[in-house]
């Protein structure tokens, strides 16, 4: 009977100690997101009457926050504690997860490029929602105002899809102030100004209003996006693979710390 002995029957100190320093950093993380999350709920007085959560027909953003925040934070206790309780459960956990999540940023990607009319259709509609409900959520109408200012776009298509939100529709039934106007984030600012002006879209769709495109942006923010993500492709496909670098490095020390074990209880 012939007896093997491996050379090193011990768990590298190394390994260990760099699997628990990479997740805890994540896991700080996830907790600050979560943190971040519900403090957020609370400011909007989410926390004291739920029922808010479902009456919102647009898309908040604290639910991404909280998903991020979520996953992130398992993940990072999952890798945490597998890597200095040496369990195998925890740490074959950690690697299934990330692997998942890789495959499925590697799929999106992939029918994001063949299927790109449908996914701009996708992405149209979903902005339309969310133009319907700019006034019911404060993270909402921050995060729409923020692609507006940083695009210099104004609407979906054009700044006439915001006849679709209650406070900004031009019919004659509309008693807003706000009434054939835009958002403020539309308005084509003016370097000299030191105060924001809230007001500068109001009127600016009526029929008797002078040229748009002095005062507001009339590109759509679709277009927009088609036009930004050709000149900025490398910084997207640079963040694309130092996030999927992360991901790899953390399979890999999840991997041969597995390993180490399973030799060691060998």
């Amino acid at each position: 009977m012939h007896y093997y002995r491996y050379e090193n029957a011990e768990v590298s100190c190394c390994y260990k100690y760099l699997m628990f320093s990479y997740n805890i950093i994540f896991w700080l993380a996830g907790s600050a997101f979560i943190a971040i999350g519900f403090w957020a709920w609370s400011e909007k007085g989410v926390l004291s009457d739920l029922t808010q959560v479902t009456r919102l027909h647009g898309f908040d953003p604290v639910w991404g926050v909280l998903l991020v925040g979520t996953v992130t934070f398992i993940l990072g206790f999952a890798g945490c504690v597998g890597a200095l309780r040496e369990n195998i459960c925890l740490l074959k956990f950690f690697c299934g997860v990330v692997g998942f999540i890789f495959f499925m940023e590697l799929t999106a990607a992939v029918l994001a490029f063949v299927f790109q009319a449908q996914v701009k259709e996708w992405i149209n509609d979903f902005f339309l929602v969310n133009v319907k409900a700019y006034r019911d959520d404060i993270d909402l109408q921050n995060l729409i105002d923020s692609l507006q200012k940083l695009n210099h776009c104004c609407g979906a298509e054009d700044p006439n899809d915001w006849n679709l939100n209650e406070y900004f529709n031009c019919s004659s039934s509309n008693l807003s102030r706000e009434k054939c106007g835009v958002p403020f984030s539309c308005c084509i600012s003016d370097p000299a100004d030191t105060v924001l002006n809230t007001q500068c879209g109001y009127d600016v769709r009526d029929p008797k209003s002078p040229d748009w495109s002095k005062t507001i942006y009339v590109t759509g923010c679709i277009k927009a996006l088609e036009q930004w993500l050709p000149r900025n492709i490398y910084i997207v496909a640079g963040v694309f693979i130092v996030i999927s670098l992360l991901q790899m490095v953390g399979i890999f020390l999840a991997r041969t710390l597995i390993g180490d074990i399973e030799k060691s209880d060998y």
